[in-house]
């Protein structure tokens, strides 16, 4: 019962830790801004959320002793995608490759769709609640 209510909330929960870690790189870039030959980094959130959903699923092999060693692939953890350096659209003289108009915008995006994730929750919840008690 509880792995199926377990499956029931994982798409959303991937979703929310990989916004709130985004959100982290994306206010790195930010508070950054002034550090010389600082390099702005991001993920491609898509593709982090499809790759963390599949290693979600096969992270760990089933095991009929204790002792079984599990391949080096299932200790990656799924939620820290691989960090890509920022394209600079417009150079600086002291190699830093933030642009705030590019950082505010996608850290707005990205809250955005973070509250969004958060409603989302919330409404499988009562809708969960309401499955369970009828009201």
């Amino acid at each position: 019962m509880l792995g199926k209510i377990d499956d029931y909330f994982r798409n959303q929960e991937t979703a929310l830790k990989m916004r709130a870690y985004r959100q982290e790189v994306l206010a790195s870039n930010i508070a950054n801004a002034d550090t010389p030959n600082y390099k702005a980094r991001d993920f491609d959130f898509k593709s982090a959320y499809q790759a963390a959903r599949t290693q979600q699923q096969s992270a760990t092999l089933a095991t009929s002793d204790q002792r079984h060693l599990q391949p080096a692939s299932a200790k990656i953890d799924p939620f820290a995608p691989h960090l890509q350096y920022r394209n600079e659209r417009q150079p600086s003289i002291d190699g830093n490759t933030v642009d705030m108009d590019t950082e505010m915008k996608e850290f707005t995006d990205n809250a955005i769709r973070y509250q969004a994730s958060v409603m989302f929750m919330q409404r499988r919840i009562e809708s969960m609640k309401t499955a369970l008690t009828g009201q």
